[in-house]
């Protein structure tokens, strides 16, 4: 039989490997997809020329987003994120599906990107353009007085 205290220093010693594995455990990389690209079967059966809006819905679903300035396009967008540890997440792959239409509503392109093809793209912007130069907000307040007229009400 082995004496009490070398059966704690084991007890000890695998308490501490332990704890090692999971912290090393806790450590290991994980993915995550975002977003939907439809098959390359379905796509196969878009009809350019042919197909419209309504019937790319029904038959792909809907698009992540549809065109921001306009509604001639659809957009399809899938990632895939690399979360490791307390790092930042990096997506470490991406796939567009730009579908295009014509004014009379019908399939016109379909193109493909993906993360290595291009630059990274604004899709939304909360800048605005404004004009009002060099004015404190009490000037503008102040500014506005006398400038109401009775058909404004």
């Amino acid at each position: 039989m082995k004496p009490s205290h070398a059966v704690f220093r084991q007890s000890q010693l695998y308490a501490l490997m332990a704890v090692v594995f999971m912290g090393l455990s806790g450590c290991a990389a994980s993915h995550r997809d975002f977003g939907y690209i439809p098959s390359d079967s379905a796509l196969a059966e878009i009809v350019v020329g042919v197909d419209s809006r309504e019937s790319l819905s029904e038959s792909l679903g809907a698009p992540s987003v549809s065109g921001v300035l306009d509604d001639n396009s659809y957009y399809y967008v899938k990632s895939k994120m690399r979360y490791f540890g307390a790092l930042r997440p990096k997506e470490i792959e991406r796939e567009v599906l730009a579908i295009s239409f014509t004014d009379a509503g019908l399939v016109q392109n379909v193109e493909r990107f993906s993360l290595q093809d291009g630059q990274i793209v604004t899709l939304s912007r909360r800048v605005t353009e404004s004009s009002v130069t060099n004015n404190t907000f009490l000037r503008q307040l102040l500014g506005n007085i006398g400038r109401f007229s009775p058909e404004g009400f």
